[in-house]
């Protein structure tokens, strides 16, 4: 039997920008079922960051290359670019004018390991597996010690 990845991600940020974090819930279906769950919180970020970031923790988790993989978001900004061919023109000019340079750039880096469909899924719509990666996002934005998010930030000149 053939196994199966899905990676369902959601991110989520209190103010835009603010405290913010993700949501990774990992299930490998094959000769025995493998799940994993991950999350993390951030101090000071937006939500297209946390979105992008948790695409990414979740194909970075996928250590063998070459694996049939679908991902299920339901963020635009991470499905259009990628569905609609965008990321190539926008690595092509370096990114001009584009935010989230150094999510793009890593996202890109793991992405042609692997053959990966993406899958757009309307949020909060009932979708008990995308429902729980939201809650794991707000949860994590909440804890009591958050990571920096360095880019982000001296991007912003916040401290």
């Amino acid at each position: 039997m053939n196994k199966k990845i899905h990676i369902y991600t959601d991110g989520s940020s209190k103010g835009n920008p603010g405290p913010g974090g993700y949501g990774v819930f990992i299930e490998i279906i094959g000769n025995c079922y493998n799940r994993k769950i991950i999350s993390e919180g951030f101090r000071y970020t937006t939500n297209n960051r946390m979105e992008l970031l948790a695409v990414i923790v979740g194909l970075e988790e996928i250590k063998k290359i070459k694996q049939n993989i679908v991902v299920f978001t339901d963020s635009k900004y991470v499905v259009n670019p990628i569905q609609k061919n965008w990321i190539y023109k926008w690595k092509k000019n370096n990114f001009f004018n584009k935010k989230n340079v150094d999510l793009w750039k890593r996202f890109l880096e793991i992405f042609h390991n692997q053959f990966i469909i993406f899958q757009w899924i309307k949020s909060h719509n009932n979708h008990y597996i995308n429902d729980y990666c939201d809650r794991l996002s707000v949860e994590a934005s909440k804890r009591k010690t958050l990571k920096i998010d360095y880019v982000y930030e001296k991007q912003n000149k916040f401290s």
